[in-house]
């Protein structure tokens, strides 16, 4: 049996979770051998990668799939990735384009909407990452700059560094669910919530449901929606923050 210092570079990259992924992520590209240009590389393989989610949803990428729209055999993916887990890893990485230009002076709260704004634009556009497992959504090079847009919008704020971080990742929650939200419901051109009214009249009774139907009698209809739905969503996140910065503030200050 070989000890851990018996083990080759190989041996040790394969080891597999989050820590050996995200090593991969950040490890520097491998500098190329003398002879002729390789027909492969990590990058061409996430391009072909993204391209055939794009067109069949993440569910299609699969290392033999992947092989065949390459013109290789699944084995030569192996030489540049060590499985489906650092595929999907370095999917999820890639696909995190740049984060959006925040004017300086605009505000912690202005900047967050924007920011928190950007991601639901982004996986609106590409609905297939909601199928990526969490396990694979890992802070790489480019996710990591989101992150650090992020704590620069909260720098002089009255919390530790701990307690951005889990501001930040409320946030990132609020935007996986509202992303969904939007993206199911352009995808079926239609919100199942939006006509709950004529539902509850069709179907439930208000015995069942006395609270619901008592509210809805009472409910006025706004002139005109002060925001669109994900807006106002983040305007009650927003508001959370704030009252929790204004906490902190306050037990400082005391």
């Amino acid at each position: 049996m070989s000890t851990d210092d018996e083990r080759t570079a190989p041996e040790a990259e394969a080891t597999t979770g989050t820590e050996s992924l995200v090593s991969r992520l950040w490890a520097p590209p491998t500098p190329s051998r003398r002879g002729p240009r390789p027909t492969l590389s990590v990058d061409r393989i996430v391009d072909a990668a993204i391209e055939l989610a794009d067109a069949e949803g993440i569910a299609a990428v699969s290392m033999a799939r992947l092989g065949k729209a390459l013109g290789v055999t699944p084995m030569a993916l192996y030489r540049h990735v060590s499985g489906k887990d650092e595929l999907l890893a370095r999917i999820s990485d890639t696909i995190a384009v740049d984060p959006p230009t925040i004017p300086d002076g605009i505000g912690w709260r202005a900047g967050l909407e924007l920011w928190m704004r950007a991601q639901i634009d982004m996986v609106v556009q590409r609905p297939w990452f909601l199928d990526l497992p969490l396990t694979t959504v890992l802070p790489g090079p480019r996710r990591l700059r989101w992150i650090d847009q992020a704590f620069r919008l909260l720098e002089g704020l009255p919390l530790a560094g701990g307690e951005k971080l889990t501001l930040i990742g409320a946030m990132a929650q609020h935007v996986l669910g509202e992303a969904r939200v939007q993206a199911e419901t352009l995808a079926a051109d239609e919100n199942p919530y939006d006509d709950l009214e004529a539902t509850l009249q069709r179907w439930a009774d208000p015995a069942h449901y006395p609270h619901l139907f008592a509210a809805m009698a009472t409910a006025e209809e706004p002139s005109a929606p002060e925001q669109d739905d994900v807006g106002f969503g983040l305007q009650i996140l927003l508001d959370g923050v704030e009252a929790y910065i204004a906490r902190k503030a306050a037990e400082r200050a005391g």
